[in-house]
C-alpha cells in the first residue's frame, strides 16, 4: 500500500508531538500496533453500569425506582460540567455563557418530561411497601443538586425566605446554618433534624461550604452582573437563566410535589416521606420562594411564584382518583 501525501504529514507532526515531550514516537506506534479495538461497550464501561442496580427488596418497580434515580444523577453531573466551565471561565464571553446554560436547560428539559416514570410507573402498592427498606435514605440528600444550586446564583438566595434580608452581611457558614433546606427535613412531631438531615450534613457540609466560599463572586448571577456592566447584550442570557429558574425551583420541585401527591397523600393523614421530610410544606415552590435571580422577575411574577402550577397539578390527580 502507497504512503499517501496525508499519511506522511500525520506522521511527521506526530513526530515532531512525540519529540517535544521527549517521547519515541515508534513506541507509541507498537501501542496502537498491539492494541485491540475498542467496543462501545467497553469504552461506556456498559457491564459496569448494567451491574450497579441492586434493589433491597423482590418488588420489580424497585429497579425502576433505582435506575430512574440514577439516570437523574448522571444529568445532575452533566449539568455540573457546564456550571464549572461557566464559572472558572477566564475570558467569559455572554454568547458562551448563555449556550452553557442552554444545556442545562436541556438537561433538566429531559429530567422535568421524563418524571411521569416516577409520577405513573410504578405500582403504588409496590412503591408503599418496597420504600420502607429504603428508610432514612431519600432523594432529598442529592449533594450533586445542591452544588447546581450554589453555583447558579449568590448564596443569600438560598437562606430560607425568613431570614434572607436579616443575614444578607453574614458569614457563608453562618448562611448555611439558614439554608433553606435544612427547614424541610426535620421531624414533623418534634421539629428536630432528621436521621436524612443529619447523614446529609455530615457527608457533604464541608463541601458545600468549601464550594460555596469558592463561587462567591463568580456565581452564575455574579458572572451575569459582570458582562452586563461591561455594555454586552445580555438578552438571550437573561433569556436562558429565567428558564433555569423556572426548571430549578418550579418544575422540578413540583414533579417531585406531583409523584408524592401520587403515592404519599392520604386523606385524611398524608403519608410520610422516607427521610421524613415535611414534604407538602418544603417541595411547592409558592412555600419556598427560591428564585435564583429575582432581578429577572417582576414583583407579580414573584409573588406568584409556581402556585398555578401547584393548583392545576392537584386538579388533575384529585379528577384521576
Amino acid at each position: 500500500m502507497d504512503i499517501t501525501p496525508e499519511i506522511k504529514d500525520k506522521l511527521l507532526k506526530l513526530q515532531e508531538k512525540y519529540e517535544a515531550m521527549g517521547q519515541d514516537m515508534a513506541s507509541y506506534l507498537d501501542g496502537l500496533l498491539y492494541a485491540d479495538f475498542l467496543t462501545y461497550w467497553d469504552y461506556i464501561h456498559l457491564d459496569t453500569l448494567l451491574s450497579l442496580q441492586s434493589p433491597k427488596t423482590p418488588f420489580p418497580d424497585e429497579e425502576i425506582f433505582i435506575m430512574y434515580h440514577q439516570i437523574t444523577e448522571l444529568y445532575f453531573k452533566l449539568a455540573l460540567h457546564e456550571c464549572k466551565q461557566i464559572s472558572e471561565h477566564p475570558s467569559l464571553t455572554t454568547t458562551f455563557f448563555t449556550e452553557r446554560v442552554k444545556r442545562i436547560n436541556a438537561y433538566f428539559n429531559a429530567l422535568t418530561t421524563s418524571f411521569d416514570v416516577m409520577v405513573n410507573g410504578m405500582e403504588k402498592d409496590q412503591f408503599l411497601k418496597f420504600r420502607m427498606s429504603l428508610l432514612p435514605a431519600s432523594g432529598f440528600q442529592s449533594g450533586q443538586y445542591r452544588m447546581i444550586e450554589i453555583y447558579a446564583t449568590a448564596f443569600d438566595q438560598l437562606m430560607d425566605k425568613s431570614v434572607r434580608e436579616t443575614h444578607k452581611n453574614a458569614t457563608i457558614e453562618e448562611k448555611f446554618e439558614h439554608i433553606y433546606w435544612k427547614f424541610g427535613a426535620t421531624e414533623l412531631a418534634s421539629g428536630k433534624q432528621t436521621l436524612t438531615l443529619k447523614q446529609f450534613i455530615k457527608k457533604y457540609a464541608d463541601q458545600f461550604l468549601a464550594l460555596a466560599k469558592a463561587r462567591e463572586n463568580n456565581n452564575f448571577a455574579a458572572r451575569y452582573h459582570e458582562l452586563r456592566e461591561k455594555g454586552e447584550d445580555v438578552t438571550n442570557l437573561a433569556e436562558e437563566l429565567r428558564k433555569l429558574d423556572l426548571y430549578v425551583n418550579v418544575e422540578w420541585p413540583l414533579s417531585h410535589y406531583k409523584s408524592a401527591v401520587r403515592y404519599l397523600e392520604r386523606d385524611p393523614t398524608d403519608i410520610a416521606a422516607t427521610g421524613g421530610t415535611n414534604w407538602q410544606k418544603y417541595l411547592p415552590p409558592r412555600f419556598q420562594k427560591r428564585i435564583f435571580y429575582p432581578f429577572l422577575w417582576t414583583s407579580e411574577q414573584m409573588e406568584e411564584w409556581g402556585k398555578g402550577w401547584v393548583l392545576s397539578v392537584l386538579e388533575t390527580l384529585r379528577r384521576e382518583r
